[in-house]
């Protein structure tokens, strides 16, 4: 249960904060313009992302129990907080955060970081094609320049709702957006340890202030904020309660899971061991912190900690660096901020989207077990079609039940952590 940074801090040399710095440094250069698509994805405002990536990220990484973990808001998160606002505004958003935090700190206290393993392979991997898919489609709209009346939550519905505003196609933010994705692709390829994912979205704004009509954030929300708002309570009643039970238990489920599956991944990348139950807790934490400023739900981000991995961090302080470097950013720069162009945070977004299929692996999946095929197009189709609720948890029902069934097979195998 012990924090990893209290293990590292003995022996701490110069050399070891000096990487951890550049390495910091690093992270948030990709994770400032991710936490912000991510916000406006989510239907909150930008600023939202970056708040919570400053508080999420450093209670992540000043607790938690991996090494090199960095924390901060996800797009397996959007489609969640995308329904919460949706339906129980901002303020509904952040008590269910604030009682996802509360259920992992629980969770992290009664040691139930190993769980992890219960839940079936293939249902990680359906729910997450599945949120990658509907990421990818809310992002048509901003990389087309469309201008629906109204977009949607239901895929189908804001599928025909885009194909509606067709005439309103506007080919100087394709234009932005497509620059911008190949700067992504491009640099990522060429120089890897290279924090290209800034340097792209720049270009495209760049491109954007000398082409007619490209939205930007100022353009679309006004002044990005330059200080964190005061810590405060969200409106508490049973009723309220009761009513976001619910979303807190999906919300706690996918920081759980994701989380652990990053971690999981950092240990072989860096050949450690991390403490799930520590990471649980400073999930739980992270969550109760970032509801207090108003932010949305938070966990340990994949692409972003194997970022930090290639960049050379080596103990947690790399984390609360890439936390106080945003902050730094948004103090001094949220106005160069603002000009960042819509097309260019739809191209990112859509390539993120792209990346969480992970479509190397596709063939890998529909070779596997019958069952575990079907299981996993059931949970992709439930996903995009229905709720991410039902999603899952008809996805862990069926697959727990097949685990259960194969036990008595001969041979039957385990089924393991995504590595993503």
């Amino acid at each position: 249960m012990k924090p990893k940074i209290l293990s590292t801090l003995p022996g701490y040399s110069r050399p070891d904060f000096v990487a951890d710095m550049l390495a910091g440094i690093s992270v948030a250069l990709v994770a400032l313009p991710l936490s912000l698509a991510i916000a406006i994805a989510s239907g909150a405002d930008p600023g939202v992302g970056l708040i919570t990536a400053i508080v999420g990220g450093f209670f992540i990484s000043a607790l938690g129990g991996s090494r090199v973990q960095i924390g901060g808001p996800t797009g397996a998160f959007i489609v969640v907080v995308y329904g919460v606002i949706a339906t129980y505004g901002m303020d509904g958003l952040v008590l269910a955060t604030l009682m996802a935090g509360l259920i992992l700190i629980v969770a992290g206290y009664l040691r139930a970081g190993r769980l992890i393993a219960l839940v079936p392979e293939p249902v990680i991997n359906g729910f997450t094609i599945g949120i990658g898919i509907i990421i990818g489609t809310s992002q048509i709209a901003d990389l087309l320049g469309l201008r629906p009346e109204h977009l949607p939550a239901e895929f189908i519905e804001k599928i025909s709702a885009l194909w509606g505003a067709r005439a309103t196609f506007h080919w100087p933010s394709l234009l932005v957006g497509v620059v911008t994705m190949i700067l992504i692709v491009g640099l990522r390829r060429a120089w890897p340890r290279f924090p290209g994912l800034i340097v792209a979205v720049a270009a495209g704004s760049a491109l954007a202030l000398v082409l007619p009509g490209v939205e930007t954030i100022e353009a679309r929300f006004g002044a990005l904020p330059s200080t964190l708002p005061v810590p405060h309570l969200p409106e508490v009643s049973y009723a309220r309660i009761v009513e976001l039970l619910p979303s807190a238990m999906v919300i706690a489920f996918l920081a759980g899971v994701e989380s652990l599956l990053s971690a999981i991944v950092a240990d072989r990348m860096i050949g450690g061991a991390h403490r799930p139950n520590a990471e649980l807790r400073a999930q739980g934490v992270a969550n109760v912190a970032s509801s207090l400023v108003g932010g949305l739900p938070v966990t340990g981000a994949i692409a972003r900690t194997a970022t930090n991995v290639r960049a050379g961090g080596k103990t947690p302080v790399a984390g609360i660096v890439h936390a106080l470097t945003i902050l730094i950013i948004m103090m001094v720069a949220a106005p160069l901020a603002g000009k960042i162009a819509m097309p260019s945070l739809a191209g990112l977004l859509i390539l993120t989207a792209w990346n969480m299929t992970e479509p190397d692996r596709w063939g890998e999946y529909l070779r596997g077990r019958r069952a575990d095929v079907f299981l996993l197009l059931l949970t992709l189709v439930l996903t995009v079609l229905v709720d991410l609720t039902v999603a899952v948890g008809t996805g862990v029902t069926l697959g727990l039940a097949l685990r259960l069934r194969r036990r008595d097979a001969p041979g039957a195998e385990d089924w393991t952590p995504r590595d993503k």
